[in-house]
C-alpha cells in the first residue's frame, strides 16, 4: 500500500507512534492491498489489508484501534497485532499515487 497510498501510510504510522502504537506502525509500512470496501457509500473509503471471511466477526485476538486523525476518522480492525482492515471515513477523497 505504501506506493498505493503512501501519505495515508505515513499519517497511519505517526498516529500510530502518537497512540504508543509502535508495533503496528511498524507492521503498516509494509500493508498489502487486498480490497477495497464497496459498499458504496460516499463517505467510506475502507480497505481490506487482509484475507478474511466478510460475514463473520474476526473472533480470539482481535481487537479495534481508533486513531484520531485531524480529518474524518480511521479505525483499524487488528488480529494478533496485524492490521486486518483499516476503516477510512469522513476524509477527503484518496488519490492512487500514479504508479509509472
Amino acid at each position: 500500500m505504501r506506493d498505493v497510498f503512501p501519505d495515508l501510510i505515513a499519517e497511519l504510522t505517526d498516529l500510530l507512534e502518537s497512540e504508543g502504537e509502535r508495533e503496528l506502525a511498524i507492521c503498516a509500512w509494509d500493508l498489502r492491498l487486498v480490497g477495497e470496501c464497496g459498499c458504496g457509500d460516499d463517505f467510506c473509503q475502507s480497505i481490506r489489508t487482509a484475507d478474511h471471511p466478510e460475514d463473520e466477526p474476526y473472533g480470539p485476538g482481535y481487537r479495534c484501534v481508533p486513531l484520531s486523525p485531524s480529518e474524518g476518522m480511521l479505525i483499524l480492525d487488528v488480529v494478533d497485532a496485524r492490521i486486518m482492515y483499516i476503516e477510512i471515513l469522513y476524509r477527503p477523497p484518496m488519490h492512487r499515487r500514479n504508479e509509472s
